[in-house]
């Protein structure tokens, strides 16, 4: 086994030590960067401005979110004091590091159908929720929420995009090194490996062992002609690793 890490710059490290550890061949390409999106304008309602409960979708929301408390124009300067919700461990670790306690999605099924479990967000109706997320995604999660009486607004504090990468060129290395698995932890992840991989390494790329997080990417896998996806039902290192059977 030979694995690809795909995770954004300084998330692959706890991965990149467990398979060290198990004297796994791995490479390292970070397949998706983050950057802050632009100040909310002054005039504009704050989405944690009279909120019932907060949902953080992943470790970037808060961390993003965090950062722009401190901007000088933010309208609400702290994280306010209502219930939390992670989508997934790591997200979880992310507000215990900023003091905040937080209900999480059961460590089975780390993702929208896990949380919408929680028997703390089946009495919602009337309730005020933001979902803190990069720019799209999650929908389902709203719309779920939302049937059950919510009312549901955005806060999205980063955005995503590929970072600048010969496709041909890294395709060739993972091709050459030996690379037969590949470690995808969202949905961008896998479109920016499907958009970098040339026609000519297709073949390749559909004979690797693909692991995803959860039920929809491993849907977006099978839609791009890859059949040996493994669903980890989380993006955390834990659940990859049970993934890979280590």
């Amino acid at each position: 086994m030979k694995v690809l890490l795909t995770r954004p710059e300084g998330r692959n490290q706890s991965m990149v030590d467990a398979l060290t550890e198990k004297g796994i061949d791995h490479c390292v390409t970070p397949l998706l960067c983050v950057e802050a999106t632009p100040v909310l304008p002054p005039d504009t309602s704050h989405p944690l401005a009279d909120v019932d409960m907060v949902i953080c979708i992943s470790a970037n929301a808060v961390s993003f979110a965090d950062a722009a408390f401190n901007v000088d124009t933010a309208q609400v300067k702290d994280w306010p004091s209502v219930p939390y919700f992670a989508v997934g461990h790591a997200t979880w670790e992310a507000l215990q590091e900023k003091g905040i306690e937080a209900l999480e999605a059961p460590d089975d099924c780390q993702q929208t159908e896990g949380l919408l479990t929680l028997s703390a967000l089946q009495d919602i109706q009337g309730k005020h929720i933001t979902i803190i997320r990069g720019v799209g995604g999650r929908e389902a999660l709203a719309e779920q929420l939302s049937a059950r009486g919510a009312k549901v607004r955005y806060w999205e504090v980063y955005q995503r995009a590929c970072p600048p990468l010969d496709g041909a060129a890294v395709s060739q290395q993972w091709h050459d090194f030996g690379i037969d698995t590949i470690v995808i932890t969202s949905g961008e992840v896998l479109d920016n490996l499907i958009n970098l991989v040339p026609k000519e390494l297709f073949a390749w790329l559909r004979s690797c062992h693909i692991i995803v997080p959860s039920n929809r990417v491993e849907a977006q896998a099978h839609a791009f002609g890859i059949t040996q996806v493994t669903n980890a039902n989380a993006a955390n290192s834990k659940a990859v690793l049970n993934a890979l059977k280590l």
